[in-house]
């Protein structure tokens, strides 16, 4: 075990920062849970847009926001405090070898990541529910790519991704379950094979809608971090 927990501080180390400033502004930006807020409104659009039955629509925010819950608030409030890894920022072995960015260190314990099961339970349970190959490539996108800033910023391990991924899944799966039970009994689960729609009946024109809104927030990310950089300099 001591031997895995050095090989995750050194890969850390390896994946920890960079001499760009460009790439630390795409980092800090992508990881603030403010820049996707689009993504999870145009998320919500196409639950509501291709639901009309409401008990459905609630169902699924409610499974969603249990997502968050078992993912991410039990890890913060529970997991973490309990298991008391120190973050790479704070971490008395490795702490200044660490590229901080911007002063950015997050809290003093980092096992497992939040940002790694939230993103991904809520990426793989709308993947899921809607069951559109590109969407699914996009969200697992938007996962990893959360996961990328957290080791980048230097406030996770390697190893806090990994089991926060797995995590996620378990999440995502067991939520997904449930979600198909209840809304089973309440309204019955739905299964196209018209043109034009996914199996579970979602209208593809309408799924483009997070696609697009997922390349605009990259698109601000790069911009935001190049002014930044051009400011700097």
């Amino acid at each position: 075990m001591e031997e895995i927990i050095q090989f995750d501080k050194q890969l850390l180390l390896m994946l920890n920062g960079s001499e760009s400033t460009f790439i630390d502004g795409v980092a800090l930006t992508l990881t603030k849970a403010a820049t996707w807020i689009p993504l999870y409104v145009s998320l919500l659009f196409i639950v509501i847009k291709n639901n009309i039955n409401w008990r459905t629509v609630v169902l699924i925010l409610a499974s969603a926001g249990l997502c968050v819950l078992l993912a991410g608030t039990i890890d913060d409030e529970i997991v973490k405090p309990l298991v008391a890894r120190w973050r790479p920022t704070h971490d008395p072995q490795i702490g200044s070898l660490v590229d901080v960015v911007n002063d950015y260190r997050g809290g003093n314990y980092g096992f497992f990541s939040a940002h790694a099961s939230n993103t991904f339970s809520i990426a793989l349970f709308s993947s899921l529910l809607v069951r559109y190959r590109w969407l699914t490539v996009g969200l697992v996108t938007y996962s990893l790519t959360n996961c990328w800033t957290r080791m980048y910023l230097g406030v996770h391990y390697p190893g806090d991704i990994t089991v926060g991924l797995l995590w996620g899944t378990i999440v995502a799966l067991g939520v997904y379950t449930l979600f198909r039970y209840v809304n089973g009994r309440w309204v019955g689960n739905r299964t196209f094979s018209l043109p034009g729609f996914t199996t579970s009946g979602y209208e593809i024109r309408t799924v483009f809608v997070p696609l697009i809104v997922l390349v605009l927030t990259f698109a601000y990310a790069f911009i935001r971090a190049w002014l930044i950089m051009e400011d700097i300099h």
